[in-house]
């Protein structure tokens, strides 16, 4: 009896001895194990949700998440990539299930007000830590913290900065007809006469969704009244009905007479596509936009030139997806685990090059950014020294989603109807939603 208790002894001793040696393998280094990170070294699985699933975007998307695989292979990824509407389609998927308490485990959010309503809604959990960890308060650019920040707490992490001021066009045409870039609002007028004059239609736009015409008209805006006015209207310290902002809808008015017929059945990809089939000469657009033309083989400076929209020169109009974790998702050091990796240079830089967007990270190597890119480096840095960066109101980060809605319907009429009285008193009555 005693030698036999003796052999159990020893047959545990022995099972107990591999099942540490087995615990061990998953606690080393968790970038070299590919840790899940939830306690375990068992495969977790990560909802990563957005709208890219346009050319160059979804591109961007798809290096971004292969870099991340490659990294951790034990957390798998499903891409929940929403599409149509240019992003409207998934903002209304998102707010169902984050009122309906099934978050996705991460979403994609414009820094700003957009990314605060989820924050106000007590939905979102703060990333100080991590921030902290990975040392992001000296590697971020301060204006992009501050669009990510509230109450005193950091609640999403940049993968890119957007230029949304930008004026791309087609060489070819400009070359033909002897035109030079417009810099100014007469120079775009005089320009967009002679496009018309030899049967070239001047500006593309595609606001089948309604923001690409509202982004049109926070570009005039912007250009009208200059920064530091534009930044007044979203506190309320200049009116809606200002001479300013008069003048501004009178221009945005006239350059609605130099658009293609049937835009309202465009997405914002048409119309840049109507500059690649020479159908069109410009479009005023984000530089995802630069991201789809380079997608279709087309190479800046030599097919497509840009500049910024006209009155803008000094103007860095921001727009910056971010990434954030909603309360209450599964496997949030998983998450965690994502975030960390996007705001990492390698990551940065896999996505930026193919998105059009410059990195958030300063660390990130631009060695491999095309000219397009580093020319919205160089005058993003300049606008940051400057103080002349502008938060878009039509993606989200200016003003508050329920503002952003009523002025997007306000646009929409305009566009029909292009009564400037009308449109300011819409304009100032959407306005009380800002106090």
């Amino acid at each position: 009896m005693k030698k036999k208790f003796s052999l159990w002894t020893v047959m545990l001793l022995v099972v107990a001895l591999l099942l540490s040696a087995c615990g061990g393998s998953g606690s080393g280094s968790e970038d070299a194990s590919g840790d899940a990170g939830d306690g375990g070294s068992g495969k977790v699985k990560l909802e990563i949700f957005s709208w890219w699933t346009a050319g160059g975007e979804a591109d961007a998307l798809k290096a971004l998440l292969k870099g991340f695989k490659e990294k951790y292979p034990n957390i798998d990824v499903v891409n929940a990539a929403v599409a149509g509407g240019a992003g409207s389609n998934a903002k209304a998927v998102l707010s169902t299930r984050m009122q309906g308490g099934d978050p996705p485990s991460t979403f994609q959010v414009h820094g700003g007000a957009e990314l605060f309503q989820w924050v106000n809604a007590g939905k979102m959990s703060p990333l100080d830590e991590l921030y902290k960890e990975k040392s992001w308060q000296d590697k971020f650019p301060q204006k992009v913290i501050d669009m990510n920040s509230k109450d005193g707490h950091v609640w999403g992490v940049p993968i890119d900065i957007h230029r949304g001021n930008v004026v791309f066009y087609n060489k070819a045409i400009f070359e033909k007809y002897g035109i030079e870039p417009p810099k100014t609002f007469d120079e775009f007028f005089a320009a967009a006469e002679k496009l018309k004059a030899n049967g070239v239609t001047p500006l593309a736009l595609g606001d089948k969704n309604v923001w690409p015409a509202t982004m049109l008209f926070e570009n005039v805006l912007l250009g009208t009244i200059g920064p530091e006015n534009y930044a007044k209207l979203w506190t309320g310290e200049l009116s809606f009905d200002s001479e300013g902002v008069r003048k501004a809808a009178e221009r945005f008015k006239k350059m609605l007479d130099y658009v293609n017929e049937g835009h309202s059945s465009l997405a914002w990809q048409d119309a840049t596509q109507l500059i690649i089939d020479g159908k069109a000469a410009m479009n005023v657009m984000g530089d995802w936009a630069e991201g789809y033309l380079v997608s279709k083989g087309w190479k800046p400076n030599e097919d497509f030139g840009w500049i910024e929209s006209p009155g803008t020169t000094d103007d860095f109009m921001i727009i910056n997806d971010s990434f954030g974790l909603p309360k209450g998702v599964e496997h949030p050091d998983a998450v965690k685990k994502f975030l960390g990796y996007l705001g990492t240079p390698e990551a940065q830089a896999a996505f930026n090059e193919i998105k059009g967007s410059i990195p958030a990270n300063t660390e990130t190597d631009m060695s491999g950014f095309n000219e397009y890119s580093q020319s919205a480096m160089k005058d993003f840095k300049a606008a940051d020294e400057k103080g002349t960066l502008a938060l878009s109101l039509a993606h989200g980060s200016a003003a508050p989603p329920g503002f952003l809605n009523q002025v997007n319907t306000a646009v929409n009429m305009f566009v029909t109807q292009k009564d400037v009285d009308s449109f300011l008193r819409s304009l100032k009555q959407a306005s009380s939603q800002l106090q």
